[in-house]
């Protein structure tokens, strides 16, 4: 069993919080170190996706 496997990641069909690979991949978010971030997985996609953006913003520009 690999790291992943013992992850926590975040369900996107039903928005629970599961570790292991217990979810299909298109519906999951992860793998995170603990619970805790894998409650927030929303909020860092979020992040993640707004700093993406604002760094295209700044290449096109």
């Amino acid at each position: 069993m690999d790291d992943e496997d013992q992850g926590w990641y975040y369900c996107l069909s039903d928005h629970t919080v599961r570790q292991g690979k217990q979810a299909r991949g298109l519906d999951r978010l992860g793998p995170y170190p603990d619970r805790a971030t894998a409650e927030r997985a929303l909020e860092i996609a979020a992040a993640r996706n707004k700093s993406a953006d604002e760094a295209d913003d700044r290449w096109n520009n």
